[in-house]
C-alpha cells in the first residue's frame, strides 16, 4: 500500500506507468462532477469507480482484497478511514472471480485518513475495510481507479 496526496506526486517517481495513468487522468478531468459509477479509461485495463457513500462505524464495514485490479482511492470530497491489514494476517474467505473480490475477517493493523486530495493504492497483498467514520458519519465522494495487473 501506498498512502500520498496528489499535489506531492513528485515524491513518487517510483510508481507503475499504469497508476500514473491515473493521477494524469485525475489531474485532466474533474472528477468531482463526474456521476456515480463506473467510468471506462481504457475498457478493463483501467476504469474508475465514482462512489458517494456515508461513512459508519468499522463493524458494519467488511475487509476486502483483490487479484486482478490495483486500487487507487483519490478522495475527492469528505473524510473517510481506511483500515489496513496484509491478507496474510486475516482470515481469508472463498475469492469471488467475476467481482474480483476477495472477502476477509480480521482486525486492523493501521489505518489511513483519506482526505481531499489524499490516495491510496492497494496492492494485492493489501486487505482493506473502507467507509469507516473518522468521528462522526460523514458523507463522502471519492474515485476509486481500477488497474488491471
Amino acid at each position: 500500500m501506498i498512502f500520498g496526496n496528489i499535489n506531492n506526486l513528485e515524491e513518487f517517481p517510483f510508481l507503475e506507468e499504469q497508476v500514473k495513468e491515473c493521477f494524469e487522468y485525475a489531474k485532466e478531468h474533474n472528477l468531482a462532477s463526474f456521476e456515480k459509477g463506473s467510468h471506462e479509461i481504457d475498457g478493463e485495463r483501467l476504469f474508475v469507480n465514482i462512489v458517494e457513500y456515508t461513512t459508519t462505524a468499522a463493524k458494519e464495514r467488511f475487509w476486502e482484497a483483490h487479484r486482478k485490479y490495483l486500487d487507487v482511492h483519490v478522495m475527492l470530497h469528505g473524510t473517510e478511514q481506511i483500515d489496513l491489514n496484509f491478507i496474510q494476517n486475516m482470515d481469508v474467505k472463498e475469492f469471488v472471480e467475476k467481482d474480483d473480490f476477495l472477502p476477509m475477517d480480521g482486525e486492523k493493523n493501521s489505518s489511513v485518513v483519506l482526505r481531499d486530495g489524499d490516495f491510496l493504492i492497494c496492492y494485492p497483498s493489501d486487505g482493506h475495510r473502507t467507509a469507516v467514520a473518522v468521528e462522526e458519519p460523514e458523507k463522502i465522494k471519492k474515485a476509486i481507479f481500477k488497474v488491471r495487473i
